[in-house]
């Protein structure tokens, strides 16, 4: 499985990164399945550099915030009116309740506009599995002010585990135990940001990690423009034993 770091930057796109976007791709039976994890504001420009965004296999999408789902806009104008004619199927969007009735909300000006004629929306539950190909998706609902979900997504014995949005809770130790790589959420600072239930520091998901048991990889995402990468990074290698790794937009990583 490979994964590439489409956008990382938290709440909205920085200078260098489009807001929350994961390409998951990997070769079954014959051709490439791609998989998105969220769609953020800024990220659909970005996603054109590392593959077609009309040959994707599945949108899923942790929380109906900007950050994570608006780009689905586009998608819908790519997919409706490409000059070489509209896409003749339409593309599964996993989601929280009420995604449909989110995005077209987002999508129209002065009435929400109906965007299901090119995407067919599926509502997310709470670790009841999602197949997708050769992916496995496991749902597991984490801490933060809406609906939110973090992911478990397996290809054969490799998996990825990605926060989505979360504070500290229970369920992020099913969520991360013995994943090979757990994409973890780090927007607050420790001695800076003090409100709960939103978001996980370094430290906090150095800790969930440690754990949870048997987690291979830790690295940090959904960083905002305001942080200082190093800080969130050093908070977490106080607690976590190895490399601390940072998210980077435009990188991709073979799992």
């Amino acid at each position: 499985m490979r994964l590439t770091v489409v956008g990382c930057s938290g709440s909205f796109p920085g200078p260098d990164s489009p807001a929350s976007c994961y390409l998951l791709q990997t070769e079954h039976a014959g051709r490439t399945w791609s998989l998105l994890l969220d769609l953020g504001s800024g990220a659909l420009g970005a996603l054109q550099r590392h593959t077609d965004p009309l040959a994707l296999d599945a949108v899923v999408l942790s929380h109906l915030h900007p950050d994570h789902c608006l780009d689905l806009t586009g998608l819908h104008v790519m997919r409706s009116h490409h000059p070489q004619g509209a896409s003749t199927d339409r593309l599964p969007v996993h989601g929280p309740a009420g995604t449909a009735e989110r995005i077209a909300r987002a999508h129209g000006v002065e009435a929400p506009s109906a965007v299901t004629d090119v995407f067919d929306f599926v509502t997310v539950r709470d670790r009841r599995d999602v197949l997708i190909g050769p992916f496995r998706i496991v749902p597991i609902a984490v801490n933060h002010p809406v609906e939110a979900y973090g992911f478990r997504v397996s290809v054969g014995a490799v998996t990825i585990a990605y926060t989505g949005d979360t504070d500290a809770c229970e369920a992020l130790s099913p969520l991360m135990a013995d994943a090979d790589l757990v994409l973890a959420d780090s927007a607050f600072v420790d001695g800076r940001d003090t409100g709960t239930g939103i978001h996980l520091s370094g430290r906090r998901a150095a800790e969930a990690a440690v754990a949870a048991g048997g987690v291979q990889r830790l690295m940090l995402t959904h960083l905002p423009a305001w942080n200082d990468p190093e800080v969130c990074r050093a908070q977490a290698a106080e607690v976590w034993p190895g490399e601390v790794e940072l998210a980077e937009p435009g990188r991709t990583y073979q799992l």
